[in-house]
């Protein structure tokens, strides 16, 4: 971490380096955008307490609902620029380092639902996922082309859902206000027989821009990170591991493809893998 040196988070690298979740895969099937509320652009919401922190700002609506059962593997889909399925940019550039966060909130209506007014659970998170150098959750990300895979809990109950995935960049979080929030909200329908209802939270209301993963200087050896938010639900925090964090895909980046779905595809599609 003491290589990645703090002149690199300027102002000019930053702006170069937004990015968006713009794509959904599902057990290794591309969804595309087809049921994302795509955000109006790359730019991070800031403040913890504005409702945008929910779905971001003024996204744009989506007739689009993915279908998903308990156990599925989804995994949401980060770049730069629209349209962008690139491997050859980073999927978030210009040091922009931290964790990642997967919520979801049982809707009435996944097509017209308000963010702000959803009740959210955690169901997946990475941060520092070694100390060793320190290697955070943006880089195993840009290292799978943005690609992140997280299981849908094996016993929620069926319905309409909201997904929120998010990257928090730290790079100028020393400062009250200088965390980048990238978030997007993904509408799906949950299958099955699942009973549960895990405990929420509110966005706003879940973070406060004091808490000790959010307010950072990560421009110094950090042996461990907490991540914001509750814990995620019915599954472990990935451990800070002590050892190099590996650097080679686990996604199937030679068959990433260069176009974007827009359109929800038919059952029994074929998929290509998981990151």
């Amino acid at each position: 971490m003491f290589a990645k040196l703090f002149v690199a988070a300027t102002l000019a690298a930053s702006v170069a380096a937004h990015a968006t979740f713009q794509d959904m895969w599902i057990n290794g099937v591309d969804q595309g955008s087809s049921c994302v509320r795509l955000p109006q652009s790359n730019s991070p919401v800031t403040s913890v307490s504005t409702t945008d922190i929910a779905c971001n700002a003024n996204a744009t609506p989506s007739k689009g609902v993915c279908s998903v059962m308990p156990g599925d593997a989804v995994t949401v889909e980060m770049h730069q620029q629209p349209g962008d399925r690139s491997c050859a940019n980073e999927a978030i550039g210009g040091d922009h380092y931290g964790p990642i966060n997967i919520y979801m909130a049982k809707v009435a209506d996944a097509t017209s639902a308000v963010g702000s007014s959803a009740s959210w659970f955690k169901v997946a998170e990475m941060g520092l996922p070694s100390s060793s150098p320190d290697y955070w959750a943006t880089e195993v990300l840009n290292d799978n082309c943005g690609h992140f895979t997280f299981q849908v809990p094996a016993d929620i109950a069926p319905g309409n859902y909201l997904i929120r995935a998010e990257v928090i960049a730290l790079h100028v979080a020393s400062s009250v206000g200088g965390a980048q929030f990238y978030m997007s909200c993904f509408q799906v329908n949950v299958g099955g027989s699942g009973t549960a209802s895990p405990p929420t939270v509110s966005f706003p209301g879940a973070y406060s821009a004091e808490d000790p993963g959010i307010l950072i200087n990560i421009y110094q050896q950090l042996n461990s990170y907490t991540i914001p938010g509750p814990a995620p639900f019915a599954t472990p925090s990935p451990a800070v591991a002590t050892t190099p964090y590996p650097t080679t895909a686990t996604w199937n980046t030679a068959l990433q493809p260069s176009t974007v779905p827009t359109a929800v595809p038919t059952p029994g599609s074929k998929g290509i893998g998981k990151a």
